[in-house]
């Protein structure tokens, strides 16, 4: 199984130049792809694939950007490449329309040949680059099969993530079948009891929110004060207020995903044999404007999608309940179904058997009977 590393690197300013250099190529080219399609498809032509562009870019290099000699060729090849696979998804109804790359809102990022990255000790060797220092034994030493290595920017560090094939581990698992209901109150809401709170309300994120939401109104009045006409000015203590705001997103987000680490960690620790978790509406969900930013927050989709590889990775069966599955509805207990159960009841009280229980156990205590059937 191939599993992602992901390592600090710790260039030198020289580096980080040819970095940013790099990380602009594959911007650029794929957001020159995407045109081109988009002008090719308004003329009535059929998607253009992967090979021919990649000829229209050795082309232009040569006469219209000779700037692209100065990264390595590998960037622009897999900036088409990506490009096409984007539309390729769409295509299929795997994803939505491929968009522009934006300068100031997308993550800067480039591919590295894993035939021509070699990792040592505490350094590894990133081509037109160099070598750049890491923290020792971070890698296995090459010569070693490395797969899809990405260098990217998270807003304050320079990071290499790479595929690395391991051996899945032999884990004897017990015959327990988890439930897991997630919402908004908690995070997650298992059958065997265990429950993890939301990490939104606690006091450290609730205090960077207020701190961002401050940041963001003096930006915004620094706007507003230095506005020529129609046109604003962005001056050097916006770009200062703009970069603290970029800080406070970063560290927000690696709460977040933290935290949700730690959580499927945990669950997945018991070693049950079989997982359950409901399907969700995500896009539905968040058309609903008084929870939006709360299930948003939350990172629902996130959270499955480690959970299904950390299952795959220890050899637990992962379940998606039916869609239809009316786990909060039905009795944990005897099987009653209600009508109906509106949002604001967090204790469901069965009309049958007089069972009083709360709704997210009840709704994972269901899910977990699911994976019996």
């Amino acid at each position: 199984m191939i599993l992602a590393k992901k390592v600090r690197l710790y260039p030198t300013k020289e580096q980080e130049y040819s970095m940013w250099k790099s990380a602009g190529t594959a911007r650029y080219i794929y957001n020159m792809v995407i045109d081109r399609e988009e002008k090719n498809y308004a003329k009535g032509g059929k998607f253009i694939k992967n090979g021919p562009l990649r000829k229209e870019i050795t082309l232009l290099k040569k006469k219209e950007l000779p700037w692209l000699k100065d990264v390595s060729n590998n960037i622009p090849k897999q900036a088409v490449k990506d490009a096409c696979n984007a539309y390729i998804r769409f295509f299929k109804g795997l994803a939505e329309k491929p968009k522009f790359k934006s300068r100031k809102r997308s993550k800067p990022a480039f591919f590295n040949d894993p035939k021509k990255l070699k990792v040592k000790k505490d350094k590894v060797l990133l081509e037109r680059i160099g070598w750049i220092k890491i923290k020792p034994s971070e890698l296995p030493i090459s010569p070693y099969k490395y797969s899809n290595p990405r260098v990217s920017f998270d807003g304050k560090y320079w990071f290499l993530a790479v595929g690395i094939e391991q051996k899945e581990p032999e884990n004897s698992l017990t015959k327990e079948i988890i439930g897991i209901d997630v919402g908004i109150k908690n995070l997650a809401v298992c059958s065997n009891g265990m429950i993890f709170s939301n990490i939104n309300k606690t006091y450290v994120v609730r205090k960077l929110e207020k701190r961002l939401h401050r940041l963001q109104r003096k930006v915004s009045r620094k706007y507003q004060q230095n506005k020529n006409g129609k046109e604003y000015v962005k001056t050097e203590n916006i770009r200062k207020l703009e970069k603290q705001i970029k800080l406070l997103y970063r560290r927000l987000r690696n709460i977040r995903e933290n935290h949700r680490h730690q959580i499927t960690n945990e669950i997945v620790k018991t070693k049950p044999s079989k997982i359950v978790m409901e399907t969700l509406n995500i896009k539905g969900m968040m058309k609903n404007k008084y929870l939006a930013k709360a299930i948003q927050n939350q990172g629902f989709y996130y959270f499955k999608k480690q959970l299904q590889y950390k299952c795959e990775w220890n050899g637990i069966e992962f379940i998606e309940a039916d869609p239809w599955y009316a786990s909060s509805k039905i009795c944990s207990g005897c099987g009653n179904k209600k009508r109906k159960l509106s949002l604001s009841e967090r204790t469901y009280r069965c009309e049958c058997c007089g069972l009083v229980i709360d709704r997210d156990l009840n709704a994972s205590i269901n899910l977990g009977h699911y994976g019996l059937a």
